[in-house]
């Protein structure tokens, strides 16, 4: 084996970890993709010679085109336009795959995803890195252009911020988690008001995003009764709901004539929705794998 090859070889044993990197700190899966063959890239030409820890030097590396991309995402005038959902990971409702099991390692449901969203590129990567990942703030001082001890107050910052969203946690059992959700669809599907608000917390946020095809669709919708009125709207004649696991979470895929209208993540904490991230954005739908949950 040559050393080409060998890099190759070591770079897919950490391919699964540095996608899980690249997701937590894009929230995109494309991006991600990107992000990783970049470092792959960077890795072939320059090799691996004098690199004692191999899956330490690809994180920061990774870690650096990520907050190059950050950077540059930031100056673009359409990721300000409307509600953001970042992208989902849609797994069977029995269970994920290996590879999605890497990518949601931590429970990164889709609301953390959300508060990440609203953190600086610096911020955001001293968190993932040393809060998700544990790298030293020693290894990632350099990637930000600061000294360890400010590189450990931009996590400390951004630690602040993610446990003052008060990001809520799902119950821990899916079983009764998909029993809210179902019973959440019935009741919209019967435009029984009351049936709804029974199972919606009363301070529920819902986060609809339509993408630059379907702006009419993006929409910020708090309370229990707000939400509820909205709720007609997934109940749509031909619509098939199908389950799925979104971010770990109960979730769905509802489709109409075979093709995926919306990915809708749910967070139940308490027997209660607390947090509805509804994509249909139909360009990014279009890019999810979604064909685990299309099967008949």
């Amino acid at each position: 084996m040559d050393d080409h090859d060998w890099l190759a070889e070591q770079f897919e044993r950490h391919r699964p970890h540095l996608r899980a990197v690249a997701y937590r700190m894009l929230g995109s899966h494309a991006e991600a993709d990107d992000a990783v063959q970049d470092t792959w890239i960077r890795l072939s030409r320059s090799g691996a010679d004098g690199v004692e820890n191999l899956g330490g030097w690809l994180t920061t590396i990774v870690g650096r085109v990520c907050l190059n991309m950050l950077r540059s995402r930031k100056g673009r005038r359409e990721q300000a336009m409307g509600v953001h959902v970042p992208d989902p990971v849609v797994s069977r409702a029995d269970g994920p795959d290996p590879e999605q099991e890497a990518l949601l390692a931590d429970s990164v449901g889709l609301a953390l995803q959300v508060v990440l969203d609203t953190l600086g590129p610096a911020e955001r990567l001293a968190f993932v890195l040393h809060d998700m990942f544990d790298l030293p703030f020693d290894d990632i001082a350099p990637i930000v252009g600061r000294t360890p001890a400010a590189a450990r107050q931009l996590a400390s910052r951004a630690r602040r911020r993610v446990q003052g969203a008060d990001v809520p946690a799902p119950d821990a059992d899916l079983a009764a988690q998909r029993e809210v959700v179902n019973a959440f669809f019935a009741a919209a599907r019967a435009g029984d008001f009351d049936g709804l608000l029974a199972v919606l917390d009363p301070d529920v946020v819902l986060r609809s995003d339509g993408g630059l095809r379907r702006p009419d669709a993006s929409a910020l919708v708090r309370g229990a009764a707000a939400v509820a009125a909205r709720a007609v709207m997934f109940a749509r004649p031909g619509a098939l709901v199908r389950p799925a696991l979104v971010n770990g979470a109960a979730g769905v895929v509802v489709t109409v004539d075979g093709q995926p209208i919306s990915v809708m993540g749910f967070t139940v904490t308490n027997g209660k929705i607390v947090d509805i991230h509804s994509l249909v954005d139909p360009e990014r739908l279009e890019q999810l794998d979604l064909t685990v949950v299309r099967r008949p």
